[in-house]
């Protein structure tokens, strides 16, 4: 409904997604891939719709905080998809981590869309999944429950405009981006 991207990262130590729109699941399943973990960015209605079908599978779920009707946005719009209740395995936390099949990860977290928005850095490829807290020439909205136009720049500012240029940016809706090109050209950070 709102094309909500999810990214599938394989490695030689497992098989990875970030979020889970609605529709993951059945891709990975006609592609053939086995998921072992699902790193959510945050827990928007949107991002995590395939998560109970994906938990079925044994798919442990990362994330910055329990799932909750707040976080999901189902407890603000009577218009929002009802998400069937899930369980988060592990709460991720700040700083470097291996994550990934074993690459550095460095985890932000960028409040200011949802409270619980993160940001993941892999160095070695030079991407980072931005969530919905940075898109091509846009930023997140911040009119939801939780949100802040203030923290969200401010976040953006200080975890993701500090990569280097060619850092490709995946965000949760829309075409892929660099740092550069928003750093430059992105209206909402001049």
């Amino acid at each position: 409904m709102v094309a909500t991207n999810g990214y599938l990262i394989e490695t030689g130590d497992g098989n990875f997604l970030v979020d889970a729109p609605e529709g993951i699941c059945a891709w990975v399943r006609e592609k053939g891939v086995r998921v072992d973990a699902v790193y959510l960015t945050h827990q928007h209605y949107d991002h995590v719709e395939d998560i109970r079908l994906l938990q079925e599978n044994r798919v442990r779920v990362f994330a910055w905080a329990q799932y909750s009707k707040e976080l999901t946005l189902e407890a603000y719009a009577a218009h929002v998809p009802m998400v069937k209740p899930y369980l988060v395995d592990n709460l991720l936390r700040i700083g470097e981590q291996s994550l990934f099949g074993g690459k550095a990860t460095r985890v932000c977290h960028v409040p200011g869309h949802s409270p619980d928005s993160l940001i993941f850095y892999i160095q070695e490829t030079e991407v980072v999944f931005a969530g919905d807290a940075l898109f091509a020439g846009s930023v997140g909205r911040c009119d939801l429950p939780g949100g802040s136009l203030e923290l969200l720049l401010e976040g953006i500012r200080r975890e993701i405009l500090v990569l280097p240029d060619e850092t490709r940016v995946l965000a949760g809706h829309g075409p892929e981006t660099t740092v550069g090109v928003e750093r430059d050209g992105n209206g909402y950070l001049m």
